[in-house]
């Protein structure tokens, strides 16, 4: 009889607070979830004025020993200095206060500090609100990192929808993005025998449909389209939790969209003035292109993102029709020991054309 040695760790968020000024409940959230008074709040010079101040004012009435630290970008040497900052005080608990840049940061100084922390999104523009990775930038460009899951999560939806509408839209992007991503799980699971879960899969599939099912409804100036929204992120994150891994949702379609990141930026959006494309945004073309290649609805990923006004073709997103083919031609060179739909050598160059063409994106 073989002997099972098979063992995982998975590890969620204990607390989940989405809603109307829930900032102010962020002292007692602390008090559930560590019997710690240290913390460490971590925010850019845009989100210490959103949010930061005002929760490091609470905090302080409720006898928290507070620290503070402000970070300029997700680089490797700003994570550095936070990991030493945290190991040089006696921290007991990191609050993320921000983007994904701090949230990101937040996390992995946690993981390779052993620290709780807790996701305090100022805007939600990708599933990495919940997630246990973390994109970090280097010279060379960005690389995905383990890191902790969140144990807690604190939401405030009214903050959240004061930021602009396109990052919730490029966030939701991220999520329908999902179902392709599971596809692509099912086939490598079919073809090279990698590890699936259908759990985790169910839970990715949930949190897209959560937005495709909403869609209607998500729109600017409205706070209920961010509840929907954030929802679905944060639901997108436990289900990588589950799977130990982003598979669930990370396929082809994020290839796609770190190989736009590494051919450098793209041409400056109509209206957006010198904003560059969001990664939500690109991963939500690469569904559009990922889901046809599967044979699946991709009309119905395409009209989702019409609705909650996010870019389906390569002029909104700004990026240009030849970088579009690049990207899709060298997609695989991201992640060689990710199977997807794209199989393990890429698009030709004409069939990437063809792509792109047959579904509208250029």
């Amino acid at each position: 009889m073989q002997r099972f040695t098979k063992s995982k760790m998975m590890v969620f968020p204990r607390e989940i607070l989405v809603g109307h000024k829930t900032i102010s409940q962020v002292a007692e959230l602390c008090n559930r979830i560590s019997p710690g008074k240290h913390v460490l709040v971590v925010y850019d010079k845009k989100t210490k004025r959103i949010a930061g101040n005002k929760i490091v004012k609470i905090l302080k009435k409720n006898n928290y020993i507070v620290n503070e630290k402000q970070i300029s970008s997700a680089s490797i040497n700003q994570v550095n200095s936070v990991i030493n900052y945290v190991s040089d005080k006696d921290i007991e608990i990191i609050l993320g206060v921000g983007g994904g840049s701090v949230i990101d940061i937040g996390k992995f100084a946690a993981y390779e500090t052993s620290r709780s922390f807790v996701s305090i999104p100022t805007c939600a523009s990708h599933d990495g609100i919940a997630s246990p990775r973390a994109s970090l930038k280097h010279r060379k460009g960005s690389v995905s990192k383990n890191a902790t899951s969140p144990l807690a999560v604190l939401a405030d939806t009214e903050i959240i929808n004061k930021a602009p509408y396109r990052m919730l839209a490029a966030g939701c992007a991220d999520v329908v993005s999902n179902i392709p991503a599971v596809l692509d799980w099912k086939l490598a699971n079919r073809l090279k025998h990698e590890e699936y879960s259908s759990h985790a899969a169910v839970l990715a599939e949930t949190a897209a449909q959560l937005i495709i099912e909403n869609a209607e409804d998500i729109k600017p100036d409205v706070e209920k389209s961010v509840w929907f929204g954030v929802k679905a992120m944060i639901v997108s994150g436990v289900a990588m939790s589950v799977a130990g891994s982003t598979r669930p949702a990370s396929g082809a379609e994020h290839m796609f969209s770190h190989m736009l990141d590494h051919l450098g930026p793209g041409i400056m959006l109509k209206g957006r003035g010198k904003q560059l494309p969001l990664h939500g945004e690109q991963c939500g073309i690469g569904a559009i292109m990922t889901m046809y290649l599967h044979g699946g609805d991709w009309l119905m990923i395409r009209d989702t993102l019409r609705k909650i006004g996010a870019p389906t073709t390569s002029e909104e997103l700004g990026i240009s029709k030849k970088k579009i083919i690049e990207a899709l031609v060298r997609a695989t060179e991201i992640r060689p020991d990710r199977y997807t739909i794209l199989g393990e050598n890429g698009l030709t160059v004409e069939a990437a054309r063809t792509l792109a063409k047959k579904t509208g994106v250029i």
